[in-house]
């Protein structure tokens, strides 16, 4: 008896060279991504590659973000191709998720220094040197925020 399930096809016992399933560890997702529905729903017949089903349909998403302080901030995402749907097309698309992954490299940075630096773990043993360097970059914080 043969085994089916989604995306696989039979395979005649007889065959020389075989189709295989689609491996399990994906995931079919069908979703959305324009904000209208059509007027009158067609039948396109003449679209030929991915390229053109992009081209003809324009897929377009208005997104809402949340920032750190509960402020909504609204961005129109728009699908080109099947790499605007992964998490670099999407953030390259996007001031909003360009700020936080530069705010995300910047934090796995600092955690880089505080790991690696002898200097500054040493520093932040001692309570009087922790209390001098958070003093200090206070006083820098103080002083860039002067300077706006």
């Amino acid at each position: 008896m043969q085994d089916y399930s989604i995306g696989g096809q039979e395979v005649k016992g007889d065959a020389s060279e075989g189709i295989g399933e689609i491996p399990q560890n994906r995931t079919l997702m069908v979703e959305k991504l324009t904000a209208d529905a059509p007027i009158k729903p067609q039948i396109v017949t003449n679209l030929k590659n991915m390229e053109e089903i992009f081209e003809h349909y324009k897929p377009e998403i208005e997104v809402e973000f949340e920032d750190k302080d509960g402020g909504a901030k609204t961005e129109m995402l728009q699908f080109l191709g099947l790499s605007d749907f992964g998490v670099k097309g999407i953030t390259k698309q996007s001031e909003f998720l360009k700020t936080l992954e530069a705010q995300k490299e910047q934090s796995y940075k600092i955690i880089k220094q505080l790991k690696s630096n002898k200097l500054l773990k040493k520093a932040l043993e001692n309570e009087e040197m922790k209390d001098a360097l958070l003093n200090a970059m206070y006083a820098l914080i103080k002083e860039l925020n002067e300077a706006k």
